[in-house]
């Protein structure tokens, strides 16, 4: 039931090999570079490069009918400093694969080698290897490159590592996977004057204080989304370090999050409704924009049944989750366009957490995570 000892090693080292390496989003190059030469040793129908940034896909096509499906992973690291100190920790001082991108990537390229011994009986299989996923801009552009239309997929199935979960066990849920998520980012634009003569001016400060109050009372509103709806203020800057000048700009920005698309929306409007009629009172313009947008990871059921399924005959302890997480995953594109699905595969009830600076990817995991997706295949009866 397993897999080859020789092939997880293989794949152990290449996971190690990119956690040495990490690129952050959109830079992700020489990760892009690497993953192309080693999926070029695994003999697939077609390899594309360059699809939204450093994008590649892979395809394994039976040249028989049958449904395309995806598998996708995603290549960036994050802008934290590392603090582990083993010999294939991050080479470059303030990146690191904290999130486990590393360890999705491995697997992939795993299913690669799985495929090149044991070719698709039916229809086309098709490993994505996804650029730019913590910003929220990756899955889109894949979706959206011209390059995309070439292997458009009737299913797609991505995992995500999960801390605080029995290790190698599958974690799943329909509906609301992972929430949706929004930077805001509102400019205030008032009249500088001397500091002795504030009155001469149109300081943004007052405002700016209203303003976190305001929105912060979301999070204590009534009428709340069905699972969950947060905003949380990240960052508010006044004016200059000048104490001979008063202020006549400002900038807040804030983070919102929801379990559903329904609800994002909602708070976007109360958003830009709060902002605009506090400006009006205090007579200050305003700019408003948002920033790395995250639509909800919405599971669809028949994707996570065949999940299931494929745990279940091989024998993985299978987790329903209750509730959505509260971070987001720009696999949500996907779920919006596709037959799709995320589930999870646990790390360990006591692994650092995602984005911890001591977080490594456990590499106990690849084998059973391989083997879920292998067993979504056979499912599907393409293996």
């Amino acid at each position: 039931m397993g897999l080859d000892s020789n092939l997880i090693d293989e794949i152990v080292n290449f996971r190690q090999q990119l956690h040495n390496s990490p690129e952050l989003s959109g830079k992700e190059t020489n990760t892009s570079n690497s993953v192309a030469h080693f999926l070029s040793k695994a003999n697939p129908t077609e390899l594309i490069r360059g699809i939204g940034g450093h994008g590649i896909a892979v395809t394994y096509d039976s040249g028989k009918p049958g449904a395309t499906i995806l598998f996708r992973a995603d290549l960036d690291a994050l802008p934290i400093q590392e603090s582990n100190t083993f010999a294939y920790r991050s080479k470059y001082d303030g990146i690191a694969h904290l999130c486990g991108h590393d360890g999705h990537t491995a697997i992939l390229a795993g299913m690669a080698k799985v495929l090149d011994k044991q070719r698709p009986m039916k229809g086309r299989v098709v490993l994505l290897f996804q650029p730019a996923e913590e910003t929220g801009q990756g899955a889109k552009n894949v979706i959206n490159d011209k390059l995309f239309s070439k292997i458009k997929p009737e299913y797609a199935f991505a995992l995500h590592n999960l801390p605080g979960f029995e290790k190698g066990s599958v974690c799943i849920k329909e509906d609301s996977f992972a929430s949706a998520s929004t930077g805001v980012i509102i400019h205030l634009k008032g009249l500088s004057s001397h500091a002795a003569h504030p009155e001469d001016g149109k300081n943004p400060d007052v405002l700016l204080a209203n303003l976190i109050i305001r929105l912060n009372e979301i999070n204590a509103r009534e009428n709340q989304g069905e699972d969950f709806d947060l905003l949380t203020v990240i960052h508010a800057r006044l004016g200059e370090q000048a104490f001979g000048t008063t202020p006549g700009n400002a900038v807040l920005m804030a983070t919102i999050r929801a379990s559903r698309n329904e609800d994002m929306l909602a708070i976007c409007k109360y958003v830009e409704k709060t902002v605009n009629e506090n400006c009006i009172a205090f007579k200050i313009s305003y700019t408003l924009s948002y920033t790395e947008e995250f639509p909800a990871t919405i599971n669809n059921a028949e994707c996570v049944g065949i999940i299931k399924n494929a745990a279940s005959a091989i024998g993985i302890p299978i987790k329903t989750l209750e509730a959505s997480f509260r971070w987001s995953e720009d696999f949500g594109h996907f779920t919006q366009s596709y037959k799709a699905a995320l589930f999870g595969i646990g790390s360990g009830i006591s692994h650092p957490q995602l984005h911890n600076e001591n977080y490594d990817f456990p590499d106990e995991i690849i084998e059973p995570a391989m083997l879920v997706y292998k067993g979504i295949l056979q499912e599907f009866g393409v293996l």
